[in-house]
């Protein structure tokens, strides 16, 4: 199993937070099963792992030029983006397999307190804290990388030149924030094509560069995607001009779904992926939001997906449904049924993911009538 030395976690800590003057302390956020049954495997080794960090981190902290590393968990909370409950358990170097044994091992102490005496928080959950954790950041001035999913298989991810993926993902980033528009042409199994059209104003991007520089920054790692939600039509009169069909591959199926006003407002095709998605489409329509449009560069380093979505979204071009506020965008938990339901999900378009999909191409529209073909047969131009 690929592993990171006690040098390559220390210099990467220093590499992802360069070191502040109002760093004190640095938390790492775990969630431990509610019902021992939805245990995993790849959950299992996640905590034994996290527990190996943090003792390397704990044995290393004057390297950090920090005064402490903390390790706090809590009760899972069973779905992606959903928040992270008000109180939490500092547990010193034990970690439990079952959240009902929190109360034994650990101090109980309410997130506010830890949020605003901890500097840095590493995030490798279960279940995606990225949400949560940018909308408090902001608030606090902390800094965080949220690692949801996040397995030994991502550690080369960890070790690529994060420098020219600054490079490649601010470039991009320029880019967006330019356009005003995007144009992409599908083609399915080399011969059917669909086109969409993503409304880009009123929108600025963002980097997701694997470095947090400054207070208040929050985002993913593995890192190495520039990103942007689409216009969602909140401003009166101005209607979104997210339109066309977009089609995703899941499973062998082929699901078409048809984009109005940056809403899928139908689906077609056949097959049970079909079935299952217009069923969930009808019970939550806020599914059907154009959530963001993501540029990964990462499949540009030879990195190859392992079906998470954290390293799986920074390999190429994805489109991702549904919730968009934690982006800059207008949908929120309060447009699902429920917390439960709240979800936000990449479909990634590169051939180890949706082999019968191409993106043939991909073209930013501009001011004046100035156009910029970024990705071509599925291979970027620009860099």
């Amino acid at each position: 199993m690929d592993q990171l030395s006690s040098n390559e976690i220390i210099n990467l800590i220093l590499s992802v937070f360069p070191p502040l003057s109002s760093d004190h302390y640095m938390g790492i956020l775990i969630d431990i099963p509610k019902n021992p049954g939805n245990d995993s495997p790849s959950w299992k080794s996640r905590r034994e792992l996290v527990k190996q960090w943090y003792e390397i981190l704990k044995e290393n902290i004057d390297s950090l030029n920090l005064e402490g590393v903390r390790l706090i968990a809590y009760p899972d909370v069973g779905s992606n983006n959903a928040d992270i409950p008000s109180s939490v358990y500092l547990i010193g170097d034990k970690v439990p397999s079952n959240a009902s044994e929190l109360e034994k091992i650990g101090t109980p102490i309410d997130l506010d307190d830890i949020y605003r005496d901890t500097e840095i928080f590493l995030a490798p959950t279960q279940y995606s804290t990225t949400a949560p954790l940018k909308k408090a950041a902001k608030l606090y001035g902390f800094r965080a990388a949220t690692m949801p999913g996040f397995t030994a298989a991502m550690i080369p991810a960890l070790k690529v030149d994060y420098e020219e993926v600054n490079n490649r993902v601010l470039l991009l980033q320029d880019k967006l924030d330019q356009a005003l528009g995007a144009e992409v042409r599908f083609n399915i199994d080399e011969s059917q094509e669909f086109k969409m059209s993503f409304d880009l104003r009123f929108r600025t991007s963002h980097a997701s560069t694997g470095r947090f520089p400054e207070q208040g920054m929050a985002g993913n790692l593995p890192s190495g995607e520039a990103y942007i939600v689409p216009y969602e039509g909140e401003k009166e009169g101005e209607p979104s001009y997210t339109e066309g069909i977009l089609p995703v591959q899941i499973g062998d199926d082929i699901v078409l779904y048809e984009i109005k006003e940056n809403l899928a407002v139908n689906i077609v095709g056949e097959g049970l992926s079909v079935q299952e998605e217009r069923q969930h489409l009808q019970k939550e329509p806020a599914y059907g939001n154009m959530a963001e449009l993501g540029f990964g560069v990462l499949g540009e380093f030879g990195l190859k997906p392992i079906g998470e979505i954290l390293l799986d979204e920074k390999l190429g071009f994805h489109v991702a449904f549904g919730r968009s506020d934690h982006f800059g965008g207008a949908v929120g938990p309060g447009d699902f049924s429920s917390p439960e339901a709240v979800i936000h999900l990449d479909r990634i378009y590169i051939p180890a993911t949706q082999p019968r999909i191409q993106v043939r191409s991909l073209t930013l529209v501009y001011s004046h009538n100035k156009n910029e073909i970024v990705i071509s047969d599925g291979k970027y131009l620009i860099f």
